[in-house]
């Protein structure tokens, strides 16, 4: 029987004028983007979290630390590449990803086909979800203030 695992991640970050709003590793049209060290997209932060989890890593605060300059700006593709040499070095595979990313506005869904390409060709698997959803005009994401992601994850060895 193959060892398999299952992780779970979460991030959340605010809008911000004067950044691009990057979502699965894609630009996404808006006026705002998200406020973070990195590019600060929420889906691959989430992801890296689940799969890092999973593997029985530490966090993605402890792997790429927002207090290190190399990771300042930084693509999160490249730190979802990263993530996936750990996972990789250590004998896992990603059986599959599901995501859901929660935010009022702008509009994402247009855009899904091209974030699962993108996370497929890093995480190498074909088995990527990748949802969007609203949160009805409550909370902070219903104010429009941020946006956030969960991810969940299966991988084996």
């Amino acid at each position: 029987m193959k060892d398999i695992r299952t992780g779970i991640g979460y991030d959340v970050h605010r809008f911000a004028e004067g950044r691009k709003l990057m979502l699965g590793g894609v630009e996404i049209p808006h006026t705002m983007g998200l406020e973070g060290h990195s590019d600060a997209d929420v889906l691959l932060h989430s992801l890296c979290d689940a799969l890092l989890g999973a593997a029985g890593f530490e966090d993605i605060g402890h792997q790429f630390p927002n207090t290190d300059n190399r990771f300042k700006d930084i693509s999160s593709l490249l730190l979802l590449k990263s993530t996936m040499e750990l996972l990789t070095n250590s004998g896992w595979h990603v059986v599959n990803t599901d995501s859901v990313v929660i935010l009022e506005a702008p509009k994402i869904y247009p855009f899904i086909p091209q974030m699962k390409s993108e996370i497929s060709a890093v995480v190498n698997c074909a088995n990527v979800s990748v949802k969007a959803t609203t949160s009805e005009g409550l909370g902070f994401a219903g104010k429009g203030e941020g946006c956030s992601a969960y991810s969940t994850v299966l991988i084996a060895k």
